[in-house]
């Protein structure tokens, strides 16, 4: 049975009314921005749908978006239906002061590892993780390195001058 970008965010719409805030297809995958409230219940709703049947979790990332005041840090999901071929992209956004979202460790196994890295990365608190701690950093950074907190160049360089940098 193939399934429509159209099917599944009708279904979605209908499922949970005002779940989703933005619905868009980005190269032809569907990309749903959602509330961080009703994430985890997506998710599980659409891995226990019998006719979506999206059974694969391939990626959960941050983002950080330091002008998006109030919704700074993002998280994405990329799932897939192996059964029809069909790939789904969730996201949802949390302020920087309290970047906390559901764990889907009880709905997913590779969760564990990939919310590790992205609470490594980003910051993100994933609530109900079984063992949310640093897996690729120091212990004892006080930082998120993929934030974007820090200048890229230092402004006190006098050996560098902009006209060879096209400013």
């Amino acid at each position: 049975m193939a399934i429509s970008n159209q099917q599944v965010n009708d279904k979605l719409n209908e499922v949970f009314p005002g779940a989703i805030h933005k619905s868009e297809e980005l190269y032809g995958m569907l990309t749903l921005t959602i509330a961080k409230d009703k994430m985890h219940e997506v998710i599980k709703w659409l891995k226990h749908d019998t006719s979506f049947q999206i059974n694969f979790l391939t990626l959960i990332g941050g983002i950080h978006f330091p002008e998006n005041q109030g919704h700074e840090i993002g998280v994405t999901y990329h799932l897939q239906s192996m059964v029809n071929n069909f790939r789904i992209r969730l996201k949802t956004f949390v302020p920087i002061s309290h970047p906390h979202v559901q764990s889907i460790t009880d709905l997913y196994d590779g969760a564990n590892w990939q919310e590790r890295e992205t609470f490594d990365f980003f910051g993100v608190i994933f609530e109900n993780h079984p063992n949310l701690k640093r897996i690729l950093n120091e212990d004892d950074m006080d930082y998120h390195p993929m934030r974007k907190e820090y200048h890229l160049e230092d402004a006190t360089r006098e050996d560098k001058d902009d006209r060879y940098f096209g400013r």
